[in-house]
């Protein structure tokens, strides 16, 4: 049997998250140029369709009830997925054009992200992109952001629509001349006789924790270095400082070279996502789109090359 709103369930929860938004029915009427009535009525149908009770209404303001935010989160997503597919099909005549102001982590962007901000630069010439990097999560509405790159174990909550792009993990290593010195460490309990190196940042804890198959250890290292980006823990190890654990992307070259022993390969951090975050998927214009596929194309087999160093094949992943 048909209900409510079959045919008009997404003009109803673009109004109901209107109305959660703006905080009123007055704020959503005008914002969608509907009267406060008809914007009413739509809630008021989503209620009955839904058999559960959104918002409390009184004469001077309304409140989500627990089930209208579970509601209004689950109709932000919605929304947005709708948009973000209908933005990738759609217009897509229009050339790229304008100014692309992308942000990512600083050590995955140099190795990843800036040689796909030149080639994008090479395919779309009437875009100007302004390119930053930052280690904090990003505020992209209040920063003018329209595409950042991001890791993450777990995104917080947010309006943001997060396209995933891959995995990493990081591993422990250290220069030859460390551990001529100091002995090679052959379980992570080891590591608290060592000088440690902290990697700390919104997606890296200072505490380590090291995964191997069911087993698991945490640690709190004790060492002479803190940074909150790759490179400066990097440049650490390779002197001879310490034990470091780093981003895999970061250190697979210098492991390659054997300027960096691995320690302990059996053992490696819980993986974090990498994402792309926009502002929302709605009206995802031609050169936000033009980059978004350009990261789809090329940068999981990028992290995938890599990864396969640790994992034996790119295949394991």
């Amino acid at each position: 049997m048909r209900k409510d709103l079959d045919y008009g369930l997404l003009h109803a929860m673009n109004a109901f998250v209107h109305v959660m938004d703006g905080g009123s029915f007055t704020a959503a009427a005008e914002h969608m140029g509907m009267s406060k009535a008809q914007v009413s009525r739509l809630v008021t149908l989503l209620e009955n369709r839904l058999q559960s009770k959104l918002l409390h209404r009184s004469t001077r303001r309304i409140a989500a009830t627990e089930a209208g935010e579970r509601y209004a989160a689950h109709c932000k997503a919605i929304l947005d997925m709708v948009a973000l597919a209908e933005g990738e099909v759609g217009g897509g005549a229009r050339e790229p054009s304008g100014r692309l102001r992308v942000m990512s982590m600083t050590a995955f962007g140099n190795r990843y992200v800036a040689p796909l901000v030149s080639a994008y630069c090479a395919a779309n010439a009437r875009v100007t992109v302004e390119y930053s990097s930052s280690q904090s999560p990003p505020d992209l509405l209040a920063e003018g952001i329209d595409v950042s790159i991001y890791l993450a174990q777990y995104l917080p909550d947010s309006a943001l629509v997060a396209l995933k792009l891959g995995r990493m993990f990081s591993v422990l290593c250290a220069a030859p001349d460390y551990l001529a010195r100091r002995g090679t460490p052959e379980h992570p309990h080891d590591l608290g006789r060592h000088t440690c190196l902290r990697l700390v940042t919104s997606s890296f804890s200072p505490n380590w924790q090291l995964d191997r198959g069911n087993e698991r250890a945490t640690l709190d290292p004790q060492g002479p270095l803190v940074g909150n980006t790759a490179e400066v823990l990097l440049d650490g190890a390779l002197s001879g400082l310490g034990v470091a654990l780093l981003p895999a992307y970061s250190v697979v070259d210098d492991l390659r070279s054997g300027r960096l022993v691995q320690i302990l390969p059996g053992w490696r951090s819980p993986e974090i996502g990498i994402f792309a975050l926009l502002p929302s998927g709605r009206f995802l214009d031609a050169k936000t789109r033009a980059w978004i596929d350009l990261l789809k194309e090329e940068l999981p087999p990028a992290i995938e090359r890599d990864m396969a160093y640790f994992l034996g094949s790119a295949g394991d992943l």
